[in-house]
């Protein structure tokens, strides 16, 4: 089997290729799954050996030539369908990166703790199923495995929560929600060309019906993405799963996915024009993702709540750069979709740590924890240094892209843009100063050590990987340029950014937010607490007070709304029963007693009686004649 394999890896197959990073992965999840918990090597080994022959075939995809695969299935164009060309492939070898560093980290984690079987389980079935996505070139296929997403990730959050599924229900209905509308946007795009084969389709105006396609599928991209209003999930979700599903799948699969059919949907599919009615408005839907997203952040007392609605806020930016519908927006958000994962990775994987070793991601417990655990510490500030847009980290050039192509658009979205780094850098300022800075607090200081080594080998990479796609940008914007093709030409995107006055502005919004922390710091006289003149102000108070208690949650409106319509529904329901048990019972009753005290054996009255119906009968055909 090894040798097979090997074979077709190196050989090129593209086909062969592709059936690998769906079938192989899905066989050894089953594997993984029936293995006992007390071979929990067994486990472990199955788990690293499924993602480094998907990574080796990703790589052998990424350098193949365009391969279509295509076999008739079920007629009406709903074949199995294929494609591997430049934007798969990058896409399906980010997956295999991530997926690949993940699990390294989550055999270490993962030990000792129940549900790990089942974590194997879905984890390898997710990366079948996104690989499917990508790779699919029929709408029918790319739904099948987008719609199996949800299963899995419903399955991730039932582990160890089956008495709580409360999380796990509300992913369910919005991913679910966002699905339907992608659903829709299939059909409306499919009804306007007459073609399932997603190849066939490109340049459609958004317009009469393609507004409508379009909308929808950019709105089904965006739930995957996990943008507002598809968002209010991943914080719970932070708290209630295993830590490693937060850097796997919202932190960079459903990323890479949703991104990838946003990107399409509007430089392949469909032509979003620059400025257009659309193009604002998804670039709304960005700047509120980025503001309120980066406003929730910064009040968190929890690591894994604040670096949930950061991702949040990080794909605001993303969103952002893809509505400018400009080839320096375009390039932004795919950059910045590597970045985002990269860095955000490594702070989940931080926090993960920080818990492993300490038993809470609670930063009122927390705190001098860079003393007994520097190489987590060192990676968390490279990692925040990258997401808060430090000139020569990663997160730096690709939020300059984007920031050039909003100014371009229009200096509000910028501004808006550049108010999200003063959040972003706030919040970091204030939870690496808690964490890992001060003096030395644990709930049990005793047992205080580093990570093992298989938890601290992917966030060494992935910190590395902030300060090489800083300084070296060159190296994965020439591998996303040639995606875009002949929209950018021979432009070349790398170096240092084009517009000093633009990277002087970011310097000075990090200047303020670090002049903003000492402010807080000093008044207040803990690092935990140097944003509450921000969360506490007079009119942010009751802002932030309704957002807390979930007022501004979409999902909490729904669950109104679901409430509302239970109740009237009820109400009817119990209607229909009291016509019928009570009302007619009383109706029935009434007529049967004045018909017995008419019937009282009187020969007289039944010939009054019959004598009047005969009368009311002439009466009624007369005045029918």
């Amino acid at each position: 089997m090894i040798s097979g394999l090997s074979s077709l890896i190196t050989s090129g197959n593209g086909a062969g290729l592709i059936w690998i990073m769906i079938v192989i992965p899905v066989i050894l999840a089953f594997l993984a799954l029936i293995i006992p918990k007390t071979a929990y090597s067994g486990r472990a080994t199955v788990l690293v050996l499924a993602t480094v022959i998907n990574f080796i075939a990703a790589i052998a995809i990424f350098c193949t030539k365009e391969t279509t695969m295509l076999m008739p299935w079920a007629g009406f164009e709903m074949n199995l369908a294929f494609r591997i060309y430049s934007f798969s492939g990058f896409t399906v070898l980010l997956i295999a990166v991530f997926a690949l560093l993940v699990a390294i980290y989550s055999i270490a984690f993962m030990r000792n703790r129940n549900g790990s079987g089942q974590f194997f389980f879905y984890f390898l079935l997710t990366v079948a199923l996104a690989n499917g996505a990508v790779l699919a070139n029929n709408f029918v296929v790319m739904l099948f495995f987008w719609e199996g997403l949800l299963v899995t990730l419903f399955g991730f959050l039932l582990i160890n929560q089956h008495s709580k599924p409360k999380t796990a229900v509300k992913a369910l209905i919005i991913s679910g929600i966002a699905d339907l509308l992608l659903m829709l946007g299939i059909a409306f795009t499919v009804f306007q060309t007459g073609s399932l084969s997603m190849d066939a389709i490109s340049g459609l105006s958004v317009s009469g019906m393609g507004l409508f396609g379009y909308l929808c599928l950019m709105l089904g991209a965006l739930g995957k993405a996990g943008a507002m209003p598809f968002h209010s999930w991943i914080p719970d979700a932070a708290q209630d799963a295993p830590l490693p599903f937060m850097p796997f799948l919202p932190g960079s699969l459903e990323k890479f996915l949703g991104i990838y059919l946003m990107v399409r949907v509007s430089y392949e599919f469909y032509q979003l024009v620059p400025a257009s009615g659309m193009s604002i408005a998804v670039m709304i839907i960005g700047a509120v993702t980025i503001l309120l997203a980066g406003a929730m952040a910064l009040i968190q007392k929890d690591m894994k709540r604040l670096l949930a609605y950061q991702e949040i806020s990080q794909v605001g930016f993303i969103v952002l750069g893809v509505g400018t519908a400009l080839p320096v927006g375009l390039i932004g958000a795919v950059f910045h979709m590597l970045n985002h994962a990269t860095y955000k990775s490594c702070l989940f994987m931080t926090a993960g740590s920080v818990e492993y070793r300490t038993g809470t991601t609670d930063m009122s417990k927390l705190g001098g924890l860079m003393k007994v655990m520097p190489v987590t510490g060192i990676c968390f500030v490279i990692a925040s240094l990258a997401i808060c847009g430090v000139p020569g980290f990663s997160g730096f050039f690709s939020k300059e892209l984007i920031f050039d192509a909003a100014l371009e658009t229009n200096w509000i979205f910028y501004a808006i843009a550049v108010f999200g780094v003063f959040l972003i850098a706030a919040s970091f300022l204030k939870m690496g100063q808690a964490v890992f800075f001060g003096k030395v607090k644990a709930p049990n200081v005793s047992m205080l050590k580093e990570a093992p080594p298989a938890m601290q080998l992917p966030v060494v990479i992935l910190a590395i990987g902030c300060i090489v796609f800083g300084v070296c940008n060159f190296i994965p914007l020439h591998l996303i340029q040639p995606i875009f093709g002949s929209i950018i030409g021979n432009h070349d995107f790398s170096g240092w950014p084009h517009s000093a006055t633009l990277v002087i502005i970011s310097c000075v919004i990090l200047l303020i937010a670090v002049l903003n922390h000492i402010y807080g710091y000093k008044k207040t006289g803990a690092a935990l607490s140097a944003v509450d003149h921000i969360h506490y102000a007079p009119v942010l108070h009751s802002i932030y007070n309704g957002a807390e208690k979930r007022y501004t949650d979409p999902y909490s409106w729904l669950m109104v709304v679901v409430k509302i319509y239970s109740y009237i529904c009820f109400g009817i329901d119990r209607a229909i029963n009291w016509f019928y048990d009570v009302l007619l019972v009383k109706i029935v009753s009434f007529v049967s007693s004045r018909l017995r005290m008419a019937n009282n054996g009187s020969p007289s009255r039944y010939m009054v009686w019959s004598f009047s119906g005969i009368a009311f009968i002439i009466m009624l055909f007369i005045a029918l004649m």
